[in-house]
């Protein structure tokens, strides 16, 4: 039995010898980069950030706001997208985005989820995928593309960018702005993404947190300097509008390879082939006025550490972990053999090989682990045991095995300076530390995803099989807009109407007008009871109001674009907070957009139904011919109204006026997601009414807005024409109302 122990630990010497060579190849070939990323950065310092100054995040301001979209694929997100879309509405500094999330028809808890959503952010929009889940990522985001292709019909536009995102994404609030940039100059535009950490004792995300911050902090940034080619992270990539129709045609109406297990990582080699710009941006904002995603721990760089970047959560336990990367492995090693050939350019080929090596580097360094301890144990034997065996020395004495191990030593020393300075750069000095630690449990992690993803490969026989089936070219669907409980039954949910009284309202109405108008012209509620009920339709607190009492001083604190764009008015100021009238739901992504725009606190309320749009034309458009106070003066001298006349009067005065896209969605002559961007992009016009805007850029045709206008028109009554109607009914005249 000893003797056999011997002939291992002769044939160990071997192995640690081709061990130390292979080590001291791949070691070296990490220098290269460490060299490269160390010259480029102090030649930078010393040219280029001498001549130029490094720009600023006040100058991502000065380029118009382009159409962008995000592609979220849902597969069991249930509890979670909810959360991203509160996070993206809230903190993004961008409004001209729409959110499309990628759902299935098995999966209702997170269809669900994704309704609620829709009923509250107008600028999300469910995506049906055609085949029930799970299918791939990329059949979901193949999917997700041919709705916004559709939606991009419909709402009369053109996305500059399309970008990239998990659910469980946290997302920078300067990422917009900065696409915004650079495109449509840039192709692929990739940011870094930055794990979180856990407890300090939990491993498995601390060493994606290590792998991601040395990763996206030096190899990405050296990839992009000599060869021009970025990989996409699969979250926070944004492509330009060339790059998706051109992805498109080629993959015959599929941009994304619904065979590959890292499509994201395909798509950069595929762009760099077809000569398309990709760059990998660290952009840091620096500003103290802006928030960004910067981790509060000693050591953290004031620069490094505030980059426009994503931040998620990866995996936790070593079961998904290594199930995780040996998906990626799979793709980029397996797959990648099969679908990118070595090119011409040994730029691009030098990068393919160290993607590729880490089959050979992950099972390098977890047998250099399994070999140390072996020594460990053989030195402590030989200390604690006097009279011990003399074993032969494994790493040998010979010049060479001496200098190999030496220089091994001095790359090892080099990684964990690497590892250190990177981590602590962004996470701080004691994530940095620990880093150093959970060096050897990624080793363990990735060496066991290499075995996971050979005996995979090796069960099917072709990596490609690994992936899901092949899914067919079926279109997905958009589903149409979430409804929210209806007007009516609020009212009858309220005690204000009953429901056979709804019912004979609702056969006798006109088909032309809005159930509340008539309920309030038939004098079945009052414009305060259909205004509460639309409050509780939307969620929001409700506040009376009459925008002809305002102060001039109030209304000059929202500017005439704002009002006018959102419809909104400004009726009221309580401890520094702007309360803002609206006579819908106003979106969290446009509250938001309004409160950078004004510099201070706002919210909003639903006001009295008709204040806002006479409110908008008496202040911002200085129309005082719909003020009603000096002609009700004028006329109830002649005739006169009881108490319960004159609410009747102003109630369906109030509740007659409404703006015309109002009519044009009831009317359905437009869909509610295209008004919106219709809003957005009427900003920038000037001098021509909203109406022939629609009418111009083709978002209707010219006979739906002069339908939506005769039936503005029609319904819309004056006070003249209200008080002789009511007056003339009057039974008697003994109750005199003042005004």
């Amino acid at each position: 039995m000893f003797d056999l122990f011997i002939w291992y630990l002769l044939a160990l010497k071997y192995v640690l010898v081709v061990l130390m060579v292979v080590m001291a190849f791949c070691g070296l070939d990490d220098l290269i980069i460490d060299v490269y990323y160390w010259v480029r950065r102090a030649w930078r310092a010393n040219t280029t950030y001498k001549k130029h100054s490094r720009k600023a995040a006040k100058e991502l301001y000065i380029k118009e706001e382009q159409p962008l979209a995000i592609m979220v694929p849902a597969w069991q997100e249930h509890g979670v997208i909810d959360k991203m879309a509160e996070l993206a509405a809230s903190q993004l500094d961008y409004e001209n985005y729409q959110i499309f999330v990628g759902t299935y028809p098995n999966d209702p808890e997170t269809q669900s989820d994704v309704d609620k959503v829709c009923a509250r952010y107008p600028n999300i929009h469910k995506v049906v995928c055609a085949r029930p889940g799970p299918t791939s990522k990329a059949d979901c985001l193949n999917n997700v593309i041919a709705s916004i292709l559709e939606f991009e019909k419909k709402a009369k536009l053109e996305f500059a960018g399309f970008i990239l995102h998990d659910s469980e994404d946290v997302i920078s609030s300067m990422e917009l702005r900065l696409f915004n940039h650079l495109l449509p100059a840039k192709d692929l535009i990739q940011l870094p993404v930055y794990p979180y950490t856990r407890k300090w004792y939990q491993m498995t995300p601390g060493h994606y947190a290590d792998e991601f911050a040395e990763l996206h902090g030096k190899d990405v940034v050296v990839r992009e300097a000599i060869a021009g080619q970025v990989p996409s992270a699969g979250v926070g990539t944004c492509f330009s509008r060339r790059a998706i129709l051109r992805l498109t045609v080629e993959g015959d109406g599929l941009p994304f390879d619904v065979q590959s297990l890292t499509e994201d990582y395909d798509i950069g080699f595929r762009l760099k082939q077809w000569g398309m710009n990709e760059i990998f941006v660290r952009f840091p904002v620096v500003d103290k006025n802006q928030t960004t995603l910067r981790e509060v721990a000693v050591g953290v760089s004031d620069r490094e550490g505030s980059v426009v970047c994503v931040r998620e959560f990866f995996p936790t336990t070593y079961t998904t972990a290594v199930r995780q990367k040996s998906r990626w492995i799979i793709g980029i090693v397996f797959q990648g053999f099969k679908n990118h050939k070595w090119t011409n350019d040994w730029r691009v080929n030098y990068f393919l090989w160290r993607d590729r090596r880490g089959l050979i580097n992950n099972t390098a360094g977890f047998i250099a682990m399994l070999i140390f301890i072996q020594l460990v144990a053989l030195s402590i034997y030989g200390y604690l045991v006097e009279d011990n065996y003399n074993f032969l020395s494994l790493t040998g004495d010979t010049p060479f095995t001496q200098n190999i191990l030496a220089l091994n030593v001095l790359l090892l020393a080099n990684r964990m300076f690497q590892r250190f300075y990177f981590v602590s750069r962004y996470y701080g000095y004691a994530e940095g530390l620990l880093s150093l630690a959970r060096i050897v449990w990624g080793n363990v992690i990735n060496f066991s995803a290499n075995i996971r993803a050979i005996r995979q490969v090796i069960e099917q026989g072709d990596p490609r099989r690994v992936a899901w089936d092949k899914t067919t070219h079926d279109f997905p669907t958009v589903s149409a807009e979430v409804r929210k409980k209806p007007i009516g039954q609020i009212l009858v949910e309220s005690g204000h109407l009953d429901r056979q009284q709804l019912e004979d309202f609702i056969l006798e109405k006109p088909s032309n007008i809005l159930l509340g108008m008539y309920l309030v012209e038939q004098g079945a509620v009052s414009n305060d009871q259909l205004s509460e009920a639309m409050a509780i339709q939307c969620g929001a607190e409700y506040m009376k109001i009459d925008p002809f009492t305002l102060s001039s001083s109030l209304i000059d604190e929202l500017p005439k674009i704002l009002a006018l764009k959102y419809s909104i008015l400004p009726i009221a100021s309580h401890e520094g907070v702007l309360i803002l009238g609206k006579e819908s739901a106003l979106s969290p992504v446009a509250l938001a957009a309004i409160k950078r725009r004004i510099g201070k606190p706002v919210r909003w309320v639903i006001t009295t139904n008709g204040a806002v749009t006479l409110g908008l034309r008496y202040w911002y458009l200085g129309d005082s011919s719909v003020n009603p106070y000096p002609e009700l003066d004028s006329l109830t001298e002649r005739y006169v109204l009881n108490a319960t006349q004159l609410t009747k009067v102003m109630s369906t005065y109030f509740a007659s006026h409404c703006q015309i896209g109002t009519w044009l969605v009831s009317a359905r002559l437009i869909e509610p997601a295209v008004l919106n961007q219709a809003v957005l992009a009427f900003e920038k016009m000037d001098g021509i009414s909203f109406g022939e805007f629609l009418v111009s850029r083709g978002y209707i045709e010219r006979d739906a807005i002069e339908k939506a206008l005769a039936l503005q028109k029609q319904h819309q009554h004056g006070i003249k024409d209200l008080i002789l109607r009511y007056s003339n009914n009057l039974e008697t005249q003994h109750e005199v109302a003042t005004v």
